[in-house]
């Protein structure tokens, strides 16, 4: 029997490099997994490419920043496969890159809305429907712990938010043996870290990527399996004694 054996594991943001890697990892563990996403196209494209047995992959459309949707899309959830036992909060966008002055204020926004107050709606109507002794996982970044260069302030502003949700969520959970833990990449080697990376580097004027692997001890980005294999842990009973942790998954870039 697999870690996940039978276990209800939903992943927002599922139709993303990280979110498709971790439903691969959690499915060849047992689980059944609930892919939730922003567009309906994107999702059958991932559970198409999952090619997952007939009754172990659903699939939810639902903007994480709507309180309406996220409660169907849980509840939806709950109705195909029974009470969650992981829910892996993991959508997001990059948010934009400008200088502080000329910050678009609905960009501000909108990035909060989808990262802060993505996760905040996770734990509000997540925890009611998840079996206890689960385990929820918030998907936060390097940029929560550090500032950055200054070409991102929503990015950075909402990653810091997520470690804070995590840490107010933590000691209600417990009661019921549920985990609230934060994963925390640094660059991963996806479409979605390449536009934040080129977007900062026609503002600094050099190669952010370049830059980056001199920098990281490792000397390379992460690979989108790398940091599910981190999720997977903790789902899994790996992990029964971590809560309240902030996994940096940098390749050492804050050692």
């Amino acid at each position: 029997m697999g870690m996940l054996a039978d276990k209800v594991c939903v992943i927002t943001g599922g139709a993303g490099s990280v979110g498709l890697a971790s439903a691969r990892r959690f499915l060849a563990e047992g689980a059944k997994v609930v892919l939730v996403d922003l567009h309906e196209e994107a999702l059958g494209r991932a559970a198409g490419e999952l090619a997952a047995p007939r009754g172990r992959v659903a699939t939810q459309v639902c903007d994480v920043s709507d309180a309406a949707q996220v409660r169907s899309a849980l509840d939806a959830a709950v109705a195909a496969f029974g009470p969650i036992d992981v829910l892996f909060s993991n959508a997001g966008n990059a948010g934009h890159n400008a200088p502080l002055a000329d910050y678009p204020e609905e960009a501000f926004d909108r990035t909060l809305a989808i990262h802060a107050r993505g996760a905040f709606l996770a734990c509000k109507y997540g925890l009611p429907r998840m079996r206890d002794g689960g385990s929820l996982i918030i998907m936060s970044s390097l940029a929560g712990v550090r500032g950055g260069v200054g070409t991102n302030i929503s990015y950075v502003a909402a990653k810091h938010a997520q470690i804070g949700i995590m840490r107010t969520a933590t000691k209600p959970a417990a009661v019921r043996q549920i985990r609230v833990n934060c994963i925390n990449p640094g660059p991963v080697d996806n479409e979605f870290q390449t536009g934040i990376e080129v977007a900062m580097s026609r503002i600094l004027g050099v190669n952010v990527t370049e830059e980056l692997n001199r920098t990281i001890p490792l000397k390379r980005h992460a690979r989108a399996d790398e940091i599910a294999g981190v999720a997977l842990f903790l789902a899994s009973d790996l992990s029964t004694y971590v809560t309240g942790a902030v996994l940096m998954v940098d390749g050492g870039l804050m050692s």
